[in-house]
């Protein structure tokens, strides 16, 4: 049986902006088990991008639980958090968060560039992580002379360098058209049914959430249903 990844136990989160209180999430309590496809839906407003930053420890919950492989995330300091960013979740962005002026392989290589790992290794895990997404042939073409696809797919490779236990995707698709949402969609649908890869997708496309086994959909910071494919 697959074990729980992530436990989260009634995580609320407020911001404050001025004397306004914010309630971005209002009692979330989710589990999210090894090789899971999950997609996170919601109207904007709803929470999904703050409880998305939570998961990927760029935020804290003002109040609940958040345990990422048996471990209680709150408790983390600085730099533990920084390390479980690296070393346990990649992250795929809308906007492909490439660097510009850079090939392929240089972006492909940018987790490893404060580890101990060598220059040598670290190129031949940059170019495996290529190869594994189709690329391992535009590995020294610069961003610019890839299309968006390709700089999806780019982004999609970095995020595996580490062998992270956790892919977080928001909006993955967002700057791409349909053809080529497919084949970025069908990379992430390999990872998981092959590779065992648990994904967690932030989107509002009902097209795109159907290639995951899971919807989520929250609403004013709550989780109001749950299907399963």
């Amino acid at each position: 049986m697959p074990g729980n990844v992530i436990e989260l136990r009634d995580l609320t989160k407020t911001y404050c902006i001025g004397e306004t209180q914010v309630r971005a999430l209002r009692g979330v309590s989710y589990t999210i088990t090894e090789g899971e496809f999950l997609a996170v839906m919601g109207p904007s407003g709803s929470g999904k991008s703050t409880l998305m930053n939570i998961l990927g420890c760029l935020d804290r919950p003002s109040s609940g639980e958040y345990i990422l492989d048996g471990e209680e995330v709150s408790k983390f300091d600085k730099n533990k958090l920084a390390r479980v960013r690296n070393e346990k979740i990649g992250f795929v962005f809308q906007s492909f968060n490439l660097l510009a002026r850079t090939t392929a392989l240089e972006n492909t290589e940018l987790p490893l560039l404060y580890s101990t790992t060598n220059g040598r290794d670290m190129a031949q895990r940059a170019l495996a992580a290529l190869a594994s997404v189709g690329l391992q042939d535009r590995a020294h073409h610069k961003t610019n002379q890839l299309s968006g696809g390709e700089q999806q797919r780019v982004a999609i490779a970095r995020a595996l360098l580490n062998n992270p236990t956790l892919i977080l995707a928001d909006e993955p698709t967002g700057n791409l058209d349909s053809k080529t949402s497919s084949e970025v969609m069908n990379i992430f649908k390999t990872l998981n049914e092959e590779k065992g890869m648990t994904i967690i997708m932030v989107t509002h496309e009902p097209d795109i959430a159907a290639w995951a086994r899971a919807r989520i959909h929250l609403k004013d910071g709550l989780i109001i249903r749950e299907e399963r494919s």
